[in-house]
């Protein structure tokens, strides 16, 4: 499924089952929640913190859906085209970072 694909996925599913989409603020609210799920799960399961066992089951990659659910919603709200936004930025990170990280000491 492309950038595009999943827009227009998100928008027929809130149109035919969410009934609306939720307002851009409530949305943003969402999106930062979902985020700190997904940093609970590495935090504990890849970083320094002991694991609960309430969170052994938790599955990142679905999280990571849920962020990426929100941000489309929230693309979708705002008229942004996610498959262009993100070629754009990519050429920028490209040409901005030719260099930049192969000259980077601390990353050899």
């Amino acid at each position: 499924m492309t950038l595009r694909e999943a827009q227009n996925t998100v928008d027929e599913w809130i149109k035919t089952i969410g009934v609306r989409y939720f307002n851009e603020l409530t949305n943003l609210a969402m999106l930062t929640e979902e985020v700190g799920e997904v940093a609970r799960i590495i935090a504990r399961r890849y970083g320094e913190q002991s694991e609960k066992e309430s969170d052994r089951d938790k599955d990142l990659g679905d999280e990571m859906a849920d962020v990426l659910w929100v941000l489309i919603c929230l693309a979708n709200q705002t008229g942004v085209d996610l498959t262009a936004a993100f070629q754009k930025n990519m050429e920028k990170k490209t040409s901005r970072d030719a260099t930049r990280h192969l000259d980077n000491e601390k990353l050899r």
